[in-house]
């Protein structure tokens, strides 16, 4: 079963629709590639991605450890390279309101569940991923 419909707009916009829950995402070329910049970019998604991917590990660990990371925020920055137009970095900077109560085992458990997400290890290497945990 596919996951997702996409549909080219025109004017260089696509809505995505996730098949399951019917939610949609609308996408825009950047400013600095033709396009509006009035939503999110393919390649914004893809280091967007990258964080949620990491939230949602760390949530499913932290349950099971009984560590608690909700209303934890992330920053994404994306940096382009060219020839080949490409995403080569994705810098991700989180804030967790609680830190003053992890221990360092607390924070070690929640740094290797987000390492090991699967957006993470789906990214081409050459990608460099630069995780600041904020501890």
């Amino acid at each position: 079963m596919a996951t997702s419909k996409v549909t080219y707009n025109g004017l260089l916009r696509t809505t995505a629709v996730h098949l399951q829950s019917q939610t949609q995402i609308i996408s825009d070329a950047p400013v600095d590639n033709q396009g509006k910049g009035e939503a999110f970019s393919p390649t914004d998604l893809l280091a967007t991605s990258l964080a949620s991917c990491m939230f949602t590990i760390m949530g499913i660990t932290g349950k099971t450890h009984a560590i608690e990371i909700e209303n934890a925020t992330a920053e994404v920055t994306k940096i382009m390279a060219t020839e080949p137009r490409r995403v080569s970095e994705i810098h991700i900077v989180f804030n967790f309101p609680n830190k003053e109560n992890y221990s360092e085992k607390d924070k070690k458990i929640l740094e290797n569940a987000a390492i090991n997400c699967p957006v993470y290890h789906s990214l081409h290497p050459n990608i460099e991923k630069v995780i600041d945990f904020g501890w």
